[in-house]
């Protein structure tokens, strides 16, 4: 199995691609803790610098190493358009999906350096490089996102 020996947590695992990626992970033999709001092995809010930070702190604790981190939590925030959106909208939308990865990477990758590497990965879309693909606050995360 490609994954044997391999500790992983993925973020939005709760359901669709996180719950998937998480079946995947451990059929390819990874020790995998999913996270998400609800659905998941560990509640977490992948948005939460200090949920995050636990996050990491506990899969290294428990399982002695972390490899693989999947920043895969995400919310649409729906198609409304820039005028019919107000700034609390946008600001949890861009919290979950731009400023998630980047705790995601800040607190994984020393964890990963320390056991020797790893790989970090996060859930992109195509609403991030052309209008229309999602709606305005969704894609402007999703463009910040591609470039963490």
């Amino acid at each position: 199995m490609r994954l044997d020996g391999k500790v992983a947590i993925v973020t939005g695992a709760g359901s669709g691609i996180g719950k998937a990626s998480v079946d995947l992970f451990r059929s390819e033999g990874a020790t995998v803790v999913g996270a998400d709001l609800k659905g998941a092995d560990v509640e977490c809010d992948a948005g939460d610098e200090a949920q995050v930070k636990a996050l990491v702190d506990r899969t290294v604790a428990e399982h002695g190493r972390l490899d693989i981190m999947f920043a895969n939590a995400g919310v649409s925030g729906g198609f409304d358009g820039i005028f019919d959106q107000d700034a609390a909208a946008w600001a949890e939308i861009l919290r979950i999906n731009l400023i998630g990865p980047f705790l995601a990477i800040k607190y994984a990758a020393p964890a990963m350096k320390a056991s020797g590497g790893g790989s970090i990965l996060a859930t992109a879309s195509v609403a991030g490089l052309r209008a229309g693909a999602g709606g305005p606050a969704y894609s402007a995360s999703k463009a910040g996102s591609s470039i963490s």
